[in-house]
């Protein structure tokens, strides 16, 4: 209640200050002179320009024209000068005088047209780069509400997955670039944000990001040497006003989540059948025993004529229409030498699921100056603060996203006198699985987490001589984690009858310091871009934990950890590594015709062996802009055409510290009643251990056509990822298993195709669209000497759920192949191998059932445009993948311990339905089950998704000036709208994984936190 009087105060003064700076704007409005115009693309063209700047030089007074190029502005005096500008267009400046009202035309600014993109340590000309790089802009990023970065960048990029995998708001999203190449080690990129390394870049605010490039070749990434392997991200943030003033805006937005499908499942009258022929079926699998009574006479659960007198769905239970909102408030400032950006944000994301939320509260302040000509200072600070109540989905015990699916329809919430129930309150021989109720687990469980992280840097730059600079920065990101969760003492399966709490404070601390020359220099037809620098680089991290049972009742919870009667051992941990590197880059550009870029670093680990410490990794780029070539210059048509290829060798270094080392653990056993510390070995040492280093070919063409109507990208790359991080086998006499060594290698071989357009272009009306696909081919080439198989996990039923096999896939599935069931007529046969008619007929041997990397992905957006209206659609896809639906060894595998799926009862085996892959009803308690890991698990993990359609109002200059605004967008959208799928996928969503982090997790899930259909309504303005 007190967070919500805070909400309502801040709105309050929030709009009270909307209201002022407004009434003020009017009134120095009604002093000035209004004038009106409209702005023109080219001469002689009635091609309106939508969001030119007309503005009155050196003040902050200014607007930005309508859909039709209109607009309105109040100037001080007939003195005044009007600037109008438009990105890739040439200023115009024009005095006011006695004119009231103009017509200008903006004619095309060829300089403008080279955009500059962040390549690492500096920027290069898109024009002469040969590496592959994508660029996000902020525009593109929320095109559509995001909560997190990674959501507004799926299906932006082409060889860029990005696999959301739930729909909580406390999820971890998994991004691969170009595919998996490692085994042991970290898969995810590097994130860099204003030059620092960042961790947990979920939680970064999207709101306060400017742009992004995506680095994916070795000639772009190979700059950041040991760390690129798997992709650089870099991420430009806001930073002040771009034209001299002051500029106030607000963006928000309001949204409500909804489950968008529900999972067929028993109601209560045929839950109770599946129990009755399960009963009925007992002697077929126990001929010696006694079969089991069905009875309905609880008289908690049945009336006198043995109907069920509850019939719960408990999806409806678990789950809400979650309520979620978002503010964010920048303040942006500039004057003749400094500007400064200052940005804060309120988020509160609610999930679908009970109790389940995240709340982010976030500021940012960034400031510029250049107080001499020879001199440029900076810093960004940025803090920002997280807590939530996290959702568990990881492992497959009882958690509310399989209880919710498997509690028995029979059972209410809560019984009349207020008590939660579960499955073990029932008095007929049911025998069930111990299940607790979804909704008081989700009620009452806390799961509290609390991140806060201060992250920043600040720079210097010298500016030496003309074109060379001398950079130095400093930045870091420190984060404090803290952990609390607490199971009552009444969850059943979970925590009962002692209650369970769990404390743990995490501290990290990363540094880095960079000082690098930039040189930029222009020399007649020669043009050189050259970075050479060095880096120091440090993170240490720790830990404390503590943990009890045997609490006597719920009321203190984690809050007195102490009252628990059974505490644990405390923990705590200490890790560190560094690094120091040296790097450099040289790019050529001769006639904008033919280019050059060579890149190098040279990585110092302390994470690698005392042998192999320093690592060296470099890449070649070469380009032809074949447009500027004669025998093309008659061809109107092309704007540009340009081939590039490039090769190089990047490194993996993200492995857990010390591997390298012998190291010893210490802990304590009890000996003769008393505690005592014990100290074992427990690693070999490797002095040779080094990176997993990846080699990379790409080629590729940029081709625009029509005035840049039209473009096309294509590339084409095979990595090769060496020197696997793999435990291999050494002699036992040694008194272990394995020692970690460079073995093994991985390829990846992949095309991305990028087609993008405006094919309608007018005042009024204009269509923008952008279709990106991607192939990648994921292939084991070596693993050790003998190149045997590996299995790596997750373990579950039937042990391994994956396998590692040379010239197979990485995450391919391992399983039986399920022939169909056993009929009355091969009872023979069946018996030889222990089953009989009814069971389930598999092969004799496992093997490779699927995959959970896709073949394809890609996207199709689209933009609208409809004078002042704008319209998005977002289409997503994928191909060629599998899914592993664990979930079916409890809801169809295994009947009779819990609820399950309705096919169970409608298609499963009888003597008069012989021809089905379902196995007959047995009750699982009193006659053993018959489940196994085999491809009647395996869905066709497809799918085609209407991601995101949005429905934006601009509002005109007339209306805006009314009100002091310089602009005011409102709009509505709906994510999630719709999803196309396999019949074979039986679950909510075919993008998730229920082993969080695991390497091999994707797409393979024992039930799943569902994703939701989000309805937004959002505004943004400024003024």
């Amino acid at each position: 209640m007190k967070e919500t009087k805070m909400y309502k105060r801040w709105k309050f003064y929030f709009l009270g200050l909307l209201i002022l700076l407004a009434t003020q704007s009017n009134a120095i409005a009604k002093q000035g002179i209004p004038i009106s115009g409209r702005v023109f693309e080219g001469t002689g063209t009635d091609m309106a320009l939508a969001g030119a700047s007309v503005s009155e030089k050196g003040t902050a007074n200014g607007t930005i024209t309508d859909a039709q190029g209109r607009f309105q502005l109040t100037v001080a005096n007939e003195r005044a000068v009007l600037v109008f500008s438009y990105i890739g267009m040439q200023p115009q400046e024009i005095t006011v005088g006695k004119q009231r009202t103009f017509n200008m035309n903006l004619q095309s600014d060829d300089e403008a047209l080279e955009e500059v993109v962040v390549t690492g340590y500096g920027t290069q000309r898109k024009s002469d780069l040969t590496g592959s790089v994508a660029v996000v802009s902020s525009k593109e990023l929320l095109n559509v509400p995001a909560n997190n970065m990674l959501q507004g960048l799926k299906g932006k990029v082409s060889g860029v997955n990005v696999f959301l995998n739930s729909g909580s708001p406390t999820g971890s999203p998994r991004v691969l670039i170009r595919g998996l190449g490692t085994i042991n080690s970290s898969s995810n990129p590097l994130y860099v944000v204003d030059g620092v390394v960042m961790e947990n870049i979920q939680f970064l605010n999207p709101n306060d990001i400017e742009r992004m490039e995506v680095l994916k070749d070795a000639s772009s990434t190979a700059i950041y040497g040991a760390r690129g392997a798997n992709g650089v991200i870099l991420v430009t943030t806001k930073r002040g006003a771009p034209t001299e003033g002051l500029v106030i805006g607000y963006d928000g937005f309001v949204s409500m989540g909804v489950l968008p499908k529900k999972l067929e499942v028993l109601n209560s009258a045929e839950f109770l059948e599946v129990i009755e022929r399960g009963f009925q079926n007992y002697s077929k699998y126990n001929p010696s025993g006694t079969p089991p009574i069905f009875t309905k006479s609880d008289p908690r659960l049945f009336d006198a004529q043995g109907n069920p007198l509850y019939d719960t769905d408990w999806q409806e239970e678990a789950t809400r229409t979650a309520v979620s909102h978002n503010h964010q408030l920048s303040v942006l400032g500039k004057s003749e030498k400094s500007s400064f950006g200052a940005f804060m944000n309120y988020n509160k994301t609610e999930g679908i699921m009970l109790n389940n939320w995240l709340e982010r509260v976030n500021g940012k302040l960034a400031y510029d100056a250049n107080p001499k000509k020879w001199l440029s200072l900076g810093t960004n600070i940025l803090v920002n603060y997280n807590r939530g109540n996290e959702f568990e989905e990881e492992g497959g015990h009882q958690m509310p996203r399989r209880s919710m699916l498997e509690m028995p329809p029979i059972f209410p919430v809560k019984f009349p006198d207020g008590t939660w129930a579960h499955s073990g309150m029932i008095s007929d021989a049911y025998s069930l699985e111990a299940i607790p109720n979804p909704v008081h687990v989700l009620t009452t469980q806390d799961r509290f987490r609390k991140r806060t992280q201060i992250f920043g840097n600040t720079y210097a730059t010298f500016h030496i001589l003309p074109g060379l600079d001398l950079r130095t920065q400093f930045g870091f990101d420190k984060q404090d984690n803290l952990i609390q969760n607490y199971d009552p003492t009444d969850l059943i399966n979970i925590s009962a009858p002692l209650g369970y709490a769990y404390i743990e404070n995490q501290h990290s601390f990363y540094w880095q310091e960079e000082t690098y020359l930039n040189y930029n220099k222009e020399l007649g037809d020669h043009r050189i871009n050259g970075v050479l620098g060095l880096s120091w680089q440090e993170r240490t991290a720790e830990t404390d934990a503590i943990s009890a049972r045997g609490f006597s009742d719920n009321f203190f919870r984690f809050n007195s950890i102490q009252a628990a009667s059974q505490p644990g051992a405390p923990t705590s941990s200490y890790d560190r590594w560094s690094m120091n590197s040296y790097f450099l880059r040289g790019s050529y550009s001769y006639k904008s015709k033919y280019l050059l870029t060579f890149t190098g670093r040279v990585d110092g680990s302390s994470r690698f062996g005392a042998n192999n410490k320093y690592g060296i990794f470099p890449s070649v780029g070469l380009g032809w802009v074949l447009s500027q070539e004669r025998f093309l210059a008659d061809l109107e048509a092309i704007d540009e055409l340009k081939l590039r290829s490039s090769y190089g060798i990047t490194g993996n270094t993200e492995i857990p510290t010390y591997q390298s080392l012998g190291t010893i653990s210490s802990e304590t056993t009890l000996i003769n009643g008393t505690r005592v510390s014990q100290s074992y070995i427990n690693r070999l040492p490797n002095p040779n251990l080094e990176w997993e280093k990846t080699k990379q070919f790409d080629i590729g063409m940029d081709l625009s056509l029509f005035n840049r109507r039209l473009s096309f990208g294509f590339d084409y790359y095979h990595k090769l990822t060496t020197d696997l991080l793999l435990d291999r086998p050494v002699p036992t006499s040694t008194g272990f298993a394995a020692v970690r060594d460079n073995i093994g290698s991985v390829s990846n071989r992949g095309v991305e195709v990028l087609i993008s357009g405006s094919p309608v272009k007018s005042t009024d009306f204009s269509w923008e669209t952008t279709l990106n696909f991607n192939y990648n081919k994921n292939k084991i080439e070596a693993l050790g000497a003998n190149d045997e198989d590996i299995f790596p996990g997750p373990n579950w039923v039937s042990g391994s759920q994956t396998i590692l096999r040379v010239g197979e896939s990485l995450s391919s599935f391992w399983g039986y192949r399920r022939l169909g069931t056993w009929g009355t007529d091969e009872a023979a046969e069946a018996a030889k191998v222990g089953a009989i008619p009814g069971e389930a007929k598999r092969s004799s041997e496992r093997t490779i059932i699927g995959k959970g990397l896709p073949d394809w992905t890609g996207s199709f957006i689209n933009n609208f445009r409809y004078k002042n209206f704008d319209l998005n659609v977002d289409l997503q896809f994928v191909m060629g993948v599998d899914i592993l639906q664990q979930f079916f060894h409890s809801m169809e595998d295994r009947t009779g311990y819990s609820n399950g799926f309705r096919w169970t009862l409608t298609e499963s085996w009888t003597e008069e339905n012989q021809n089905t892959m379902i196995q007959q009803i047995r009750n699982g308690p009193y006659s053993g089950q018959n489940s196994e890991v085999d491809d009647h698990w395996v869905a066709n993990g497809s799918y085609l998704r209407v991601n995101a359609i949005s429905l934006g109002y601009n509002f005109g200059n007339t209306q805006l000036s009314k009100i002091g605004l310089k602009n005011w967008r409102i709009y509505a959208s709906v994510q999630n709208a719709f999803l196309i799928k396999s019949d074979s996928f039986k679950g909510y969503d075919p993008e998730a994984t229920s082993w969080g982090t695991n390497q091999w997790g994707q797409n393979i899930y024992f039930h799943q936190y569902p994703r939701p259909r989000t309805f937004t309504l959002g505004t943004s303005f400024q003024f």
